[in-house]
């Protein structure tokens, strides 16, 4: 989202090692965010085993937070380095409609994710019938379309604007390209953007929270506990063992926490911040808002690591197009006869098949053809 400056509110002064700081770690976040995004994306398109149908919601939300990452956070850091806007105020209001737009559409889509999770764990014998491909691209685009409404339709139309600007605020707005909310779009859009979105996360991940402590519990009980000293026929106090279920219950916790820890932590100070300057102009300083602003956008940094990188067939990919290199082809590439071998380079197992053979260097010659063998590497 875009911060709210009035006019009475001039930007501090900032050396230019401060600014060169700012920009290197700032840069480093919008590096992230684009490498992490696309990756995701990379390795849904080349994956089989990822290209299932809730999986169309995280490239949603990789494809939304890619947006946020070039188009609007790389020049919000020019806007904030430079302290004034660059790029004509034609381009601004663009700019303030796609941050609205990207950012809507970025946390949506995590609502859209969590709601799929619990679809898939409450009921998973009816989620194929319920959450069919075009169900999802259907609440794919209902959620661009939404995003849209929310952004660009009220933006082109001026009216997020307050009711009264003098001139001396309009004069300030054109140099910085900030956006002062009204207090009814303040209110309406960031209840639409983020906090029925964020009850609905709550909501969800709290059911879902409980139903794998029940679950738990019931496997608990049918589990009879074991001790060491009952197998090895020892009669000295018995020492119990660590049940599987603590463990999966530990994890549950853990990742719960993880993913709506991490989605508050970006989110709630900026949104509540916006609403509050709505209603009192020149009670937050600029400063303030452009640190929360940043700090929302972080989210789209770390929602590759929260959706993708805890899940074991996204790391599987991951690890498959990061360590994949061409290397030279082995010598049974180049044997008469090598039907029952595998000659795949980049990284895997030369004595056996590729489940993925278009990543493979070359492939296994049959009997009698070693110039194919050899042209393929």
């Amino acid at each position: 989202m875009t911060t709210n400056i009035t006019a009475d509110q001039e930007p501090p002064d900032i050396s230019v090692a401060q600014k060169v700081i700012i920009g290197i770690v700032l840069s480093f976040v919008i590096f992230l965010s684009i490498f992490g995004n696309v990756l995701v994306c990379v390795a849904v398109y080349t994956d089989r085993n990822l290209r299932k149908i809730g999986n169309l919601f995280v490239v949603s939300l990789a494809i939304a937070d890619l947006f946020v990452a070039c188009v609007v956070m790389t020049f919000a850091l020019v806007n904030d380095l430079l302290g004034y806007w660059p790029f004509g105020n034609d381009y601004c209001n663009i700019w303030i409609a796609f941050d609205v737009m990207c950012s809507t559409a970025s946390i949506v889509n995590l609502c859209a994710i969590s709601l799929d999770r619990y679809i898939h764990i409450k009921d998973p014998l009816r989620y194929g019938r319920w959450m069919t491909k075009r169900i999802v691209t259907s609440s794919i685009a209902a959620i661009w379309v939404l995003s849209a409404l929310v952004s660009f339709l009220p933006i082109m139309l001026g009216l997020h604007l307050p009711e009264s600007q003098d001139d001396k605020h309009k004069a300030h707005e054109e140099q910085q390209c900030a956006l002062e909310l009204s207090r009814i779009y303040a209110v309406v859009s960031s209840f639409i953007s983020f906090f029925l979105p964020c009850c609905v996360m709550l909501a969800i991940y709290s059911r879902l929270y409980l139903y794998a402590k029940r679950h738990v519990e019931s496997i608990k009980a049918l589990v009879r506990p074991v001790t060491l000293g009952a197998l090895e026929g020892d009669t000295s106090r018995p020492k119990k063992v660590t049940a599987p279920c603590h463990v999966s219950e530990s994890k549950a916790a853990t990742t719960v926490g993880i993913i709506v820890g991490t989605f508050l932590t970006c989110w709630v100070p900026f949104f509540c911040v916006n609403i509050a300057a709505a209603f009192c102009h020149g009670c937050i300083p600029d400063v303030v808002f452009k640190t929360l602003t940043w700090f929302g956008y972080t989210n789209s940094s770390f929602n590759p690591i929260i959706y993708s990188i805890f899940n074991q067939e996204f790391r599987d990919a991951f690890r498959r197009i990061l360590t994949s290199r061409c290397r030279p082809c082995p010598s049974c590439c180049f044997q008469a006869c090598c039907c029952f071998q595998a000659c795949c380079c980049c990284g895997f197992d030369p004595n056996g098949f590729s489940s993925s053979p278009t990543s493979c260097c070359c492939t296994c010659c049959p009997c009698g053809e070693v110039s194919s063998c050899s042209d393929s590497c």
